[in-house]
């Protein structure tokens, strides 16, 4: 790693262990105030996790470690056309789009009288370390695809896809543009330009992927996450936990915090070829927006999509900037494309308040729209 690199690290490092000191005098100075809520922190800290992913759902369809769901709600029915497709990254579990009743994506989108699909990719374990973007292309979403549309009765799906998984639902899009009726972007990485701070640690003279790959195999979520949150140290290693303390009588906001706790510490190992070819071909090579990335002898090329695109973009987003979604546009050759910004971080996106009174009801609305054309 280079030194600006290591000194970064360290000056984050030390900001953490200052703001912790001052944090603790801060307490004393308020005890028995100060104490009552930190024994009151440790409490919630000690309770069973909360439940999330609870809209009602069956598994159509399973292949090694995957999981194709379909989800139901009793008295709702169907009354669209096209099936929802939802894909989500391989590096947490997907149940943030279906978090809990009233703050769930899924829930939402039944209610509205979608049919509503989502693929789990499981936990790889080591015989999954070889699977790269190709076997999970072609082997794993295009077959999960069919089994979607026939067991909705369709020719063709909603693609909505979030994060990572947005980049693989581009790519899907571009390689089958017959089997998606629309395309529906949330927070997708497409051109890897617009990552300095990712760019900066992941360069090919300071990051060698391969002696890590064959270090871990399959590499764990701790480094995934660690380097995520390294990207704004203060806010991830620290505010959580002042916040915490602070509105620890604020019994909303502690449910809140809880479920997102959950479910950022829910992380599962990145499969090990694929983890190469996310830092090789996409960040150190940036191929899919040239027109370079080939899977299986095919190239992926992004002006083979035509159909209607939504991206819906987070305002303050570090791990997705903007910018990183916007690209897409540059490249396909839909006529139909639109973008829904917001003013919330990656993952209030998909959970919370804006989620859930203005991003869940607009997509459904440009999805309803579109579903009938």
């Amino acid at each position: 790693m280079a030194a600006e690199s290591w000194q970064t690290m360290w000056n984050a490092m030390f900001l953490q262990q200052d703001a912790l000191a001052r944090m603790g005098s801060r307490w004393l100075e308020q005890a028995p105030t100060g104490w009552r809520r930190y024994r009151k922190a440790a409490e919630i800290l000690s309770q069973a996790e909360p439940p999330a992913g609870q809209t009602p759902k069956t598994t159509i369809w399973r292949k090694n470690k995957m999981r194709l769901y379909h989800f139901s709600l009793p008295g709702v029915e169907r009354v669209h056309q096209f099936p929802v497709l939802m894909v989500y990254a391989m590096i947490n579990k997907p149940y943030i789009l279906d978090m809990e009743p009233g703050h769930s994506f899924v829930e939402f989108l039944v209610q509205q009288g979608f049919s509503v699909y989502m693929i789990d990719w499981g936990v790889a374990g080591p015989e999954d370390r070889h699977n790269g973007f190709a076997e999970y292309m072609f082997d794993y979403l295009d077959k999960a695809v069919g089994r979607v549309l026939r067991h909705a009765g369709a020719d063709r799906i909603h693609m909505f896809a979030y994060c990572m998984g947005g980049t693989m639902g581009a790519m899907y899009t571009a390689l089958f543009p017959d089997k998606v009726k629309d395309l529906t972007l949330l927070a997708a990485p497409i051109d890897f330009r617009h990552a300095p701070l990712y760019n900066q640690w992941l360069r090919k003279e300071y990051f060698d992927v391969d002696k890590l790959v064959e270090t871990f195999g399959n590499v764990p979520p701790e480094v995934i996450d660690f380097g995520n949150k390294m990207l704004k140290p203060m806010s991830n290693f620290v505010d959580p936990w002042v916040s915490l303390l602070d509105r620890v009588d604020d019994e909303t906001f502690v449910h809140s915090w809880r479920m997102l706790n959950k479910w950022v510490n829910d992380g599962t190992p990145f499969p090990g070829e694929a983890y190469r070819e996310w830092i090789h071909e996409f960040y150190q090579e940036n191929k899919l927006v040239q027109g370079k990335l080939i899977l299986r002898d095919r190239p992926v090329d992004l002006s083979q999509i035509r159909c209607p695109v939504l991206l819906l973009t987070a305002e303050r987003d570090h791990i997705v900037p903007p910018p990183q979604s916007e690209a897409l546009f540059e490249h396909i050759l839909s006529s139909d494309r639109t973008e829904y910004q917001f003013p919330v971080g990656h993952v209030s996106l998909v959970y919370g308040g804006t989620a859930s009174k203005r991003v869940y009801p607009r997509t459904a609305d440009w999805l309803k729209a579109h579903d009938a054309m």
